[in-house]
């Protein structure tokens, strides 16, 4: 039963019949499975001649898109290989209200569990970057399995509040997605804990939740940037007003419209009495109009400094002024020694990156300055040293399954990947690829073209390193 006074609520902000017709949506329908295709693994002309076994039906917005009525998804081989990711179809049309290049820094301010972060590691390409920041650290690890699971190779996991990434990163990006913590309306559909923890109280504390999160990551955008604000929510307060605020309280900002394909599947932002800006340049999406569930999206533009340059620049200098890098010991020295060598054996072509340490593990790390502590990730995880022996990451695998010197090539529907996934140990005879430079030693091992895991190859056999709690 949907709370009386969101019902109010929204028929004043629709109108009867147009909320009637929400509201019907949410009763009376089920929430519309989708998933995409994983950019950075396959593209849509190689899935569909792998044509994987899973349900689906074509949409025409948002690209590589599919609505599905699989079951159990998860279980199912593309998705262990990260050739797809279920994503609903509203959130995944957020990040096409803007053009991105290859190259591009990106900050991800709000992004467990990691759809729009992945989305957006594709589109800037390997040369690009991207920071994926999650407050909670829970879902800071899904946010990582997930990174790990679609072979991102150029993301940064961290575990912040807005206000350290505000210091850390001051006018570093050309886009910032804030996709908020929100009231959960447009989530109705989909889960029902949302309608009962429903209130207009949490309503208007979620909206002072996003304003300050808001003011934090404007920071990070540089000048001539974007900023993407986005919720799940119908709410005024949340939404239409936020984006208000923003604007009377960053006159460095103007709002900006989104992409045509985006603008043209989507409905205008709601006017405000006594407000001047164009709201309609903000986008709606609603369940009883598209294949997703309910999202609000804003789209900002940075059109002049501010203080935090100035602060910016100080720091820049006085660390140019200091001692420079910290020294590496010489333990850390001769484990990122082996792990170039591991890296120059197993793999066919040169990697980007520098190597680094956290804690015990090395990184294959992206150029960029990392935060000062609570960083999950920070690029491609190649492994741990164990008594001078590198012992791979299952993400290594995941990124660079293509570049490995030796590979395993299987078909979704075979014994084999069934038994891979389980965690079995598989025959290596008459699987290894065309291309292998070798017959023994670290294999990855590719589900219809898209790197799954690893494997130890020796006489024929090939040993299982699939994590567990991966396993079917």
């Amino acid at each position: 039963m949907l709370p009386e006074k969101f019902i109010e609520r929204m028929v004043a902000i629709l109108g009867r019949d147009e909320a009637d017709k929400l509201f019907d949506c949410l009763e009376n329908t089920d929430a519309v499975k989708a998933f995409r295709i994983n950019g950075i693994k396959t593209n849509r002309a190689d899935f569909e001649v792998a044509n994987p076994k899973i349900d689906r039906k074509d949409i025409d917005f948002p690209p590589d898109a599919y609505i599905t009525r699989e079951e159990f998804p998860g279980s199912l081989p593309c998705h262990h290989s990260g050739a797809i990711y279920m994503q609903d179809a509203s959130a995944m049309s957020t990040v096409h209200a803007v053009s991105l290049t290859e190259g591009m820094r990106v900050l991800d301010s709000c992004s467990a569990p990691g759809g729009k972060t992945t989305q957006l590691a594709a589109m800037v390409g390997e040369s690009g970057i991207v920071v994926a920041n999650e407050y909670e650290k829970k879902r800071c690890r899904i946010l990582q399995g997930n990174v790990e699971r679609m072979g991102a190779k150029n993301t940064v996991v961290c575990n912040l509040d807005t206000s350290v990434l505000a210091e850390t990163y001051p006018s570093a990006f050309d886009l910032v997605l804030c996709d908020a913590p929100c009231s959960g309306e447009g989530m109705f559909r989909k889960n029902v804990r949302a309608v009962e923890e429903w209130s207009e109280e949490n309503v208007k504390m979620c909206a002072e939740r996003q304003r300050e999160i808001l003011g934090n990551v404007a920071k990070c955008v540089k000048v001539g940037g974007k900023l993407l604000y986005s919720t799940c929510t119908f709410a005024l307060e949340e939404n239409e007003e936020n984006v208000a605020w923003f604007l009377e309280s960053h006159p460095d900002f103007a709002l900006c419209p989104v992409e045509d394909a985006l603008a043209s599947h989507t409905s205008d932002g709601l006017m405000l009495d006594g407000c001047n800006y164009d709201m309609k340049k903000c986008r709606r999406l609603y369940p009883h109009r598209s294949n997703g569930e309910g999202q609000f999206i804003a789209l900002f533009e940075r059109a002049s400094g501010f203080d935090g340059e100035d602060s910016a620049k100080r720091k820049k200098e006085k660390k140019q002024k200091g001692t420079g890098e910290i020294k590496k010991s010489r333990a850390e020295l001769e484990t990122i020694a082996a792990a170039r060598k591991f890296l120059d054996e197993n793999l066919t072509a040169g990697v980007r990156g520098e190597l680094i340490m956290l804690g015990e593990l090395i990184f294959l790390a992206p150029d960029i300055a990392l935060p000062p502590y609570n960083v999950f990730a920070a690029g491609v995880c190649v492994g741990e040293c164990v008594k001078g022996r590198i012992v791979p990451h299952h993400q290594l695998f995941s990124a660079f399954g293509r570049e490995f010197g030796l590979k395993i090539e299987l078909r979704g529907e075979s014994e084999e990947a069934e038994r891979y996934l389980r965690g079995e140990e598989i025959c290596a005879d008459g699987f290894v690829a065309a291309d292998s430079t070798r017959q023994s030693g670290w294999a990855a091992v590719l589900i219809d073209g898209c790197a799954v895991g690893g494997a130890k190859v020796s006489a024929g056999a090939a040993k299982n390193h699939y994590p567990k709690g991966l396993r079917k």
